[in-house]
C-alpha cells in the first residue's frame, strides 16, 4: 500500500485528485472510521490548517479543513464566542486516535445536543472550498450570513462523507458564549415518562437548549433540560421548569453533564454502538422494536434532541454471535426507515467484517438522484467509494 499523501494546500489537493490512478480514501483527523472503507490510496486533509479569517464582530470565522476543532474552539474563546452547534468527540467512544479537524466534522455533519435550539453543523456553514473527483476546485457560498450565490453546494457537501469532493476551507458562522447555564435533572421511571417530560420541556417558552437523558450506574434513569443565557433570566426558566415539570418525577439542578451526553464516553466498553434519527414521537417504537428482539442481552439507551436522536448499545463480545448482529442490525435499519428515520452503525464490533450497510440503505428515487449527484461531480467514482453504503 503506498504512503498516505498530505497536500499541503488546495493546489497539491487538486494536483493529487487528478492524478489518482485509484480509488482514494479521505481522511480528516482521523477520528471517525465508519462503514466500510475500499482499499485505496490514502488523502488526509491534515496538513491544510490555519484559521484564514476570524472577524469576531460578524461573527464569521473561515479555516481551512485540517485546522483542529480544539484551535477554532481556543480562537475563539478568546473572544468569548463558540461553535454553537456543539461537534461530538468519536474518540472515547470509538477507541480512535487523531485530531478532530473542521474538515471531519463537516463532512460528517457532526452535531450535539444544541442542535434542537440552533441547528445543525451545516446550518452554520456560510461557505465552502472543495475539489472534486476531477481535481477541479470548487468554491460556493461565502463569508457573510446573507448568501444568494445560485446552487446551494454548502448544504450539499457538508454530510457528504467525502464522496462528492474533498473539503478545503470552510466559512464558518459562530455565536457569543452565553453568561451562564443551568441544567435540569428530572428522576423518570419510564422510557414514556422520559420523551413526555423532554416533549413539555420543548414545549414551553423558556429556550431550552438541551433536552437528553441520562441513565445512573445503578439504572436510574433522569432526563437532563439545559437552559441558557443571562444568570437573572436563567433563574426564572429553571424555576419555571421545576414547577412544570414535578409531575413527571422529583428534580433538581446538577453539575454540567453535557460532555457524557455528547460524546457517551461511558460506552467505550460496548462492542456495537447504533446512532438513529427518527421523529420524537417515534422513539418508543424503536425502543420497544430493541427490547422485543434481545430480551436476554438486554441493551443500552440515551436519547438526546428531546428524542429525536437514539443511542442504542450493545456488547456483543462475549456472545460472539455474528448471525445474530446481523438480523438484530437489519431488523433496526428496517424498523427505522419504515419510520423515515436514518440508522448509522457507529460502532460495528464483531460486525465490522461483514458486508453490511452501516448507513441507512436508500429509497429508490433517492438512491437514483444520490448515484446522479455521484456521476457529476465523481465521474471516476474515485472518492471514498462504498463510503455511505
Amino acid at each position: 500500500m503506498s504512503a498516505t499523501i498530505f497536500p499541503q494546500d488546495e493546489a497539491a489537493l487538486s494536483a493529487a485528485i487528478l492524478n489518482a490512478a485509484g480509488p482514494l480514501q479521505i481522511l480528516g483527523g482521523g477520528t471517525r472510521s465508519i462503514g466500510w472503507i475500499p482499499e485505496g490510496q490514502k488523502l488526509s486533509t491534515a496538513q491544510l490548517k490555519g484559521i484564514v479569517l476570524y472577524e469576531p464582530g460578524a461573527l464569521t470565522l473561515v479555516a481551512k479543513t485540517g485546522t483542529s476543532i480544539a484551535n477554532i474552539e481556543t480562537a475563539l474563546a478568546a473572544e468569548n464566542q463558540k461553535l454553537a452547534f456543539e461537534p461530538m468527540d468519536h474518540r472515547i467512544l470509538l477507541g480512535t486516535q487523531g485530531t478532530p479537524t473542521l474538515g471531519g466534522v463537516m463532512a460528517a455533519n457532526v452535531s450535539g445536543p444544541r442542535r434542537i435550539q440552533v441547528g445543525a453543523a451545516r446550518d452554520f456553514a456560510l461557505g465552502v472550498s472543495f475539489v472534486d473527483g476531477s481535481g477541479q476546485i470548487l468554491k460556493n457560498g461565502g463569508r457573510v450570513m446573507k448568501n444568494v450565490t445560485g446552487y446551494d453546494l454548502v448544504k450539499l457537501m457538508v454530510g457528504s462523507w467525502g464522496t462528492l469532493g474533498v473539503l478545503s476551507e470552510v466559512a464558518l458562522k459562530v455565536l457569543p458564549v452565553s453568561e451562564t447555564q443551568a441544567t435540569l435533572k428530572i428522576y423518570v421511571s419510564s422510557w414514556a415518562q422520559a420523551v413526555a417530560c423532554m416533549s413539555a420541556a420543548l414545549g414551553t417558552p423558556f429556550d431550552v437548549s438541551g433536552a437528553a437523558t441520562i441513565q445512573d450506574a445503578d439504572g436510574g434513569l433522569g432526563v437532563l433540560i439545559r437552559v441558557e443565557g443571562f444568570e437573572a433570566s436563567i433563574r426564572y426558566r429553571i424555576k419555571e421548569l421545576k414547577t412544570r415539570l414535578a409531575k413527571f418525577g422529583e428534580t433538581e439542578e446538577v453539575l454540567n453533564p453535557w460532555l457524557e451526553v455528547r460524546d457517551i464516553p461511558s460506552w467505550a466498553s460496548l462492542d456495537t454502538v447504533w446512532k438513529v434519527s427518527v421523529r420524537p414521537t417515534d422513539a418508543l417504537s424503536v425502543i420497544a422494536m430493541m427490547q422485543d428482539l434481545q430480551k436476554d442481552i438486554g441493551f443500552k439507551c440515551q436519547l438526546d434532541w428531546g428524542g429525536g436522536l437514539l443511542w442504542l448499545g450493545l456488547d456483543f463480545k462475549q456472545l460472539c454471535d455474528v448471525p445474530f448482529g446481523l438480523q438484530l442490525h437489519k431488523a433496526l435499519q428496517g424498523a427505522v426507515g419504515q419510520l423515515g428515520g436514518h440508522t448509522t452503525l457507529m460502532k460495528s464490533g464483531i460486525l465490522s467484517t461483514q458486508d453490511i450497510p452501516h448507513f441507512q440503505p436508500l429509497s429508490r428515487a433517492v438512491e437514483i438522484v444520490s448515484q446522479n449527484l455521484r456521476s457529476k461531480f465523481d465521474p471516476r467514482g474515485i472518492l471514498n467509494p462504498g463510503r455511505m453504503s
